[in-house]
């Protein structure tokens, strides 16, 4: 028996603690499940639908949901790395559930009103993504400080094995720790990958063996194919998990379609320039959904001007001019979070205890400016709802880039100065991929990403994975679990220092967001 295939301690508290993260999903859903078909089924208890009935409907529907769940695929990694997919599917799952319910009710010659058939894949779909949003913060916090990670080893030693390990380094909440990497051991001491070097290619298999590893990430052009193929196979064989890294970092998926040349994977990349007609629809979703909210949370501002004004006697907005589209200066205004003087304060305050990131951006998780109230809506981002203005007048848009400081424009190259080309949002990619990653190289390449790959599409993934992490921070700060802050991953973590727990191999694994990770 192999070592790949001797189950020592610590792949069997992997397997343990997979095992419980995906009863905690499972849990998740089966508490949506009820949840959401609880309002109908009552309605028709109280309608006088005998036990048996209610009882078989309820069984029904919970079973089969948890199997249309599965058959869908939701509790693959590669499906829920994917918001939209992940979106896609719970939807398609809640509008069968809907029709069992309808056709179950329909044998049994059970009268049911329209909108309670339709309340109920509804209200599934909506508990379901709170559920998962939840779920899905959690586990990225978790990755963070170092938990749930799965090891991996890199072939490749390259110019694009040395991003890719930076770009895995600098987004734990991907999931991925690579414990090493193999390949030719000059290009590893030249893109400063030795410390992570642990053999030619063609000892990969004694590599894992010798680490314990399962799974691999293939970094294209690292070896001809007539070279890496046969590899592959092999490690196929050997029931090694393998991921290809297409070389197109930065480049969204969605943008690829497989077109098979003479059986041969080639894939055709879409053009990305967004259309004239997108943009108009981009600003009409933005004034709609603006218009719509400042009506809805009117009552929520108030409460929050009187607080911010009751707290210090200060005023209850804070402007602040910042980089608008094209380099234009905007005002962009929030609630007042921080006592009045804080600017003043900022000099001082970097001298005394420096930044929590790296690059021009500054950030400290416990700032002494912030007021007391000022930490609750900070957490919540409910600091951030006067910019509903800045998005009707023209200035902001509900989804892009954030909008940058003038001093920290004055930094960026000339590549991360294509931002500009969009106008700035309230949320964004960054904002909810990577808010707390202290690495300036994930602000970075999250905002040429959403640049490089905009579409409709994917400013309402952002839209709904915004709603799923304000809602979840609201909920951790009213329990006091804001300072549960995700420690920050070092840029590069040496092969040796393992961390406690890990994930699944990619076949099988909990669905967990991967969005970072580009692969073929």
């Amino acid at each position: 028996m192999t070592a790949l295939e001797s189950p020592d301690l610590e792949r069997i508290e992997r397997r343990i603690d997979v095992r419980n993260l995906r009863r905690r999903l499972v849990t998740l859903d089966v508490a949506a499940l009820v949840i959401a078909w609880m309002p109908g089924q009552l309605w028709k208890y109280g309608a006088g639908m005998e036990i048996e009935k209610w009882i078989l409907t309820e069984a029904v529907l919970l079973v089969s949901g948890l199997i249309a769940f599965k058959w869908q695929g939701l509790y693959l990694a590669r499906v829920a790395s994917s918001r939209t997919e992940e979106i896609r599917r719970i939807v398609r799952t809640s509008v069968v559930l809907g029709l069992v319910q309808a056709w179950l009710l329909w044998v049994m010659s059970v009268y049911m009103p329209v909108h309670w058939l339709i309340g109920g894949p509804v209200l599934l779909v909506l508990l379901l993504l709170w559920f998962r949003g939840g779920f899905r913060a959690w586990l990225s916090a978790s990755r963070a400080s170092g938990k749930y990670l799965r090891d991996v080893v890199v072939l490749g030693t390259n110019g694009d094995a040395a991003e890719l390990v930076q770009m895995l380094a600098e987004h734990p909440e991907a999931g991925f720790q690579v414990v090493g990497v193999v390949g030719d051991g000059r290009l590893a001491s030249k893109h400063q990958l030795s410390h992570l070097y642990e053999g030619e290619i063609d000892e990969v298999h004694a590599v894992l063996e010798r680490l314990g590893v399962s799974g691999v990430i293939v970094v294209v052009g690292a070896l001809p194919s007539k070279e890496l193929v046969p590899l592959l196979s092999v490690l196929e064989a050997h029931g090694i998990h393998i991921q290809v890294s297409n070389g197109l970092l930065g480049m969204s998926h969605r943008r690829l379609r497989a077109t098979p040349v003479a059986y041969q994977s080639l894939y055709y990349l879409e053009p990305a320039d967004p259309k004239h007609t997108q943009m108009i629809m981009k600003r009409a979703v933005d004034v709609v959904t603006a218009s719509i909210t400042l009506l809805l949370v009117s009552p929520v501002m108030l409460a929050i001007a009187l607080a911010v004004k009751f707290t210090d006697r200060g005023p209850v907005l804070f402007g602040q001019t910042r980089v608008g589209r094209d380099g234009e200066l905007i005002k962009v205004w929030k609630f007042r979070s921080m006592v009045v003087n804080a600017e003043a304060k900022l000099a001082a305050l970097m001298a005394e205890q420096g930044n929590e990131r790296s690059g021009p951006l500054f950030k400290l998780e416990k700032d002494p400016r912030v007021t007391r109230i000022g930490r609750f809506i900070r957490a919540t981002s409910l600091d951030e709802l006067p910019q509903l203005f800045n998005v009707i007048k023209g200035e902001m848009s509900i989804v892009g880039p954030r909008p940058a400081l003038p001093a920290e424009v004055a930094q960026f190259d000339d590549r991360l100065l294509d931002r500009l080309q969009m106008p700035p949002g309230i949320t964004g990619l960054w904002q909810v991929e990577a808010r707390d990653n202290p690495h300036f190289g994930a602000y970075r390449r999250l905002d040429l990403f959403y640049v490089d790959n905009w579409s409709l599409n994917l400013d309402l993934v952002i839209m709904v994975a915004t709603v799923e992490q304000v809602l979840s921070k609201a909920v951790r700060t009213l329990f006091r679990r804001g300072d549960e802050a995700a420690a920050p991953a070092p840029v590069l973590q040496l092969p040796r220092e393992r961390r406690p727990l890990a994930a699944v191999p990619a076949a099988d694994a909990e669905a967990t967001p991967a969005s970072a990770t580009q692969t073929a």
